[in-house]
């Protein structure tokens, strides 16, 4: 007898003060529903639209196993594609499917997508401050807690804490200055470096807050410190500028979290022109596309770094996490952390033990929530200010 979709719909939450959305898919098995992670945080109110006006008509009676056939057809349902409030609203559906296949099959879904070839996943925390002495104090911390993989960030995206001489009359925003950003990463880098050695990996994210041939600059002058890679140099619409980074700079390049289409990587990885894709699972549009996207960068020998801060919720980091464990391309994974709300909200998150996060064994994607507790954590519509930046002259940059 085939299960199909009965009904479909949206949890709209915020434990951390970050806007989560869950999409819950329920079959015509009363006791078999599935989770998924659609959460586009600055646009959660567009992506429920899509999910619960548009995709929910669309599904309801169809297979749940057929989920080549519906992520294929439901992206096209619209005709125009590859947006981010769409593509997220369809992922959210995608993991749920993904999940109740699992609880189908009475399989973890890493096993539907191969099987484990390491146990768990390495990840890496962020240590962040105003100084590079603070900074310096939360990598500590970190190697204290077992992490050999480390972020580190001065001053917030671009060196923004720094102070920064605006014009009379400037608009409000996240001011941040090149060049000043620039030489005070690096200098932070070689204070670590003298502080740690070299028994630790580095990690640096600019927030695509430089210029092409500032990031190009900025690429060879962190050479000596031998960083695990760079992060997002640069706006995906300057990314034909990587040949340019990969030709003058031995720097590991990893690039991706804002991307949307499979044009926006495929050249990238076919020409290597980065070692890391780490796209936003969600963003691109779930599992589906996310395990086809492993295995071409398997084949030109780039890694995954899947995106995995706040603003992906515990069912997009458990499939992460499935995804990490399963495939041979594997790198590394971004990792913030669970709170006890957490866990209780969403019990059955992945557990991280000594820089490692390992997934449960329990059928589907191994997570579920708690409904009512979501609800005593609503969402709100403010823009974070840091995706307001702007250049010391007051004039708008792309974060």
């Amino acid at each position: 007898m085939d299960i199909t979709i009965k009904d479909v719909k949206t949890i709209l939450t915020a434990p951390q003060g970050v806007n989560l959305v869950v999409v819950k898919i329920y079959t015509s098995e009363p006791e078999i529903y599935g989770l998924g992670c659609a959460t586009f945080t600055q646009r959660h109110l567009t992506v429920a639209l899509a999910v619960e006006k548009y995709l929910k008509p669309f599904l309801i009676g169809k297979d749940v196993q057929r989920i080549e056939d519906i992520w294929q057809t439901a992206m096209v349902s619209g005709y125009w594609r590859n947006g981010p409030e769409f593509n997220n609203a369809v992922s959210g559906v995608d993991m749920a499917l993904w999940d109740i296949k699992g609880k189908i099959a009475g399989l973890p879904v890493y096993q539907l997508l191969g099987g484990k070839c390491r146990e768990a996943a390495i990840v890496y925390k962020h240590a962040e401050g105003d100084s590079k002495e603070e900074v310096a104090e939360n990598v500590q911390r970190f190697m204290d807690q077992g992490y050999q993989y480390i972020r580190c960030q001065v001053g917030g995206y671009g060196g923004g804490k720094s102070k920064i001489n605006t014009p009379i009359n400037a608009l409000p925003g996240a001011y941040f200055e090149p060049k000043t950003y620039m030489r005070n990463v690096v200098d932070m880098f070689e204070y670590l470096r003298n502080k740690f050695g070299w028994d630790i990996d580095f990690i640096h994210d600019v927030h695509e807050r430089l210029s092409p041939t500032e990031a190009m600059q900025f690429a060879k002058r962190l050479e000596p410190y031998q960083l695990y890679y760079l992060e997002d140099a640069l706006p995906p619409e300057q990314i034909s500028w990587f040949e340019q980074i990969r030709q003058h700079s031995s720097t590991p390049i990893a690039m991706g979290e804002l991307f949307n289409n499979p044009n926006e990587w495929l050249s990238l990885i076919s020409n290597r022109m980065i070692d890391f894709i780490r796209v936003h699972v969600s963003q691109i549009g779930g599992i589906t596309p996310a395990k086809k996207l492993s295995i071409i960068s398997e084949a030109f020998g780039v890694r995954t770094a899947w995106h995995g801060p706040h603003d992906v919720s515990p069912v997009g980091h458990a499939a992460n996490i499935h995804l990490d464990v399963s495939s041979m391309a594997f790198g590394i994974q971004e990792w913030q952390g669970f709170d006890d709300l957490i866990h209780e909200m969403f019990p059955g998150s992945p557990v991280e033990k000594n820089g490692y996060v390992y997934p449960n064994d329990l059928p589907g994607l191994g997570i579920d929530i708690n409904e009512e507790l979501a609800k005593k954590y609503p969402c709100d519509s403010k823009i974070p200010d840091w995706t307001l930046a702007r250049l010391f002259d007051g004039s708008p940059a792309r974060p």
